[in-house]
């Protein structure tokens, strides 16, 4: 039987001396979970793993691309779509692309996601030539304009080849590169780096009823065969991000148990970028129906991430979200750096 382990972070400025570093980051851990199907999680000392693991646990992530991964990261997000859940039709065409992405700067961005295939719930599918006009001019003129990293929010090697010429530099793939073989290819031809996300199903059905044996473990598994699959097409491990897909054929449940034990995503060896923005599950806890009014309730999960370690989040509410990490980060550490 396969086992996990998950360190359970702390982020208390009075770190023992002899803690571990979470990935080389911010946290701290002592203790992690040993976890197996079928059984009750059990705590153990950090030292007591299997030095391989516990290596790749707290090796220290190299940055990607321009993005230190010893801090975290915000990935605003940018659909230039008509039908995306949350501001479809507010962004499309490459100056109001590029006037966004300005404002996104401005808030404290560090890298913007140009997305042009809604994938919420029900999105039909999207012509890769119609993806190629929606994303491309957006890009290049967002990269000629603005000195940030952009990064291609796509499932389609045609689509990703016209946006690494415009001057996109990281492929996020919500099909965690299992929707069109071609894709990964294109990525270790320009040698940049990418993101798996898991998602059970395709868009227009996945929540119909999605169901899992134990959805942190099976989660586990997709991802690290994926990590897998792209090492061994010659993507290196340094140049991998992972993305457990919330909200992507998963319910509530599914949704919560990934959050609450987010830190075993660290056993990957890779970054870990956590895509919970204005998502239903935080409407439905948070009692905010429209998408629009979900700030608040995001935030709270991007610091939750954020306190597990996840190196990378990705927000619709880039200014809020700068500001309440600014200040999370204040108050952890006992230091307002850059204030």
């Amino acid at each position: 039987m396969t086992v996990y382990y998950r360190a359970i972070p702390q982020t208390d400025a009075s770190r023992p001396s002899d803690a571990q570093v979470l990935a080389g980051g911010w946290c701290w851990f002592q203790q992690v979970e040993k976890l197996e199907r079928g059984c009750a999680p059990i705590l153990q000392d950090a030292k007591s793993i299997p030095v391989n693991i516990l290596e790749r646990i707290t090796v220290q992530r190299d940055a990607v691309g321009t993005l230190s991964m010893l801090r975290p990261n915000i990935m605003g997000i940018l659909n230039v779509t008509p039908d995306s859940f949350s501001d479809g039709g507010d962004f499309e065409g490459a100056d109001q692309a590029l006037g966004r992405a300005q404002q996104m700067k401005n808030d404290g961005a560090d890298i913007i996601d140009v997305g042009g295939e809604s994938t919420r719930p029900g999105a039909a599918y999207v012509p890769e030539s119609e993806e190629v006009v929606r994303t491309a001019p957006a890009i290049s003129a967002i990269s000629t304009a603005i000195d940030l990293p952009v990064s291609i929010d796509t499932r389609k090697s045609q689509v990703a080849r016209a946006a690494l010429k415009a001057g996109a530099v990281l492929v996020n793939d919500v099909s965690g590169f299992t929707f069109d073989p071609a894709l990964v290819s294109v990525a270790q031809q320009r040698n940049v780096p990418v993101c798996v996300m898991h998602a059970q199903g395709d868009p227009a059905t996945m929540q119909t009823s999605p169901q899992y044996d134990d959805v942190l473990l099976d989660v586990y598994d997709f991802l690290e065969t994926q990590v897998e699959y792209l090492i061994s097409s010659g993507i290196s491990r340094s140049k991998i991000i992972v993305d457990p897909g919330i909200g992507f054929g998963k319910t509530l449940a599914h949704n919560l148990a990934l959050l609450a034990r987010l830190s075993l995503f660290h056993s990957l060896g890779c970054p870990i970028l956590l895509g919970a923005s204005r998502k239903k599950f935080i409407g439905t806890i948070g009692r905010a129906p429209l998408a629009t009014e979900r700030a608040p309730g995001s935030i709270a999960v991007a610091l939750a991430a954020v306190a597990q370690g996840a190196q990378i989040v990705r927000v619709h509410d880039v200014a809020q979200t700068h500001q309440a990490l600014k200040l999370w980060q204040a108050v952890t550490t006992g230091e307002a750096n850059g204030a």
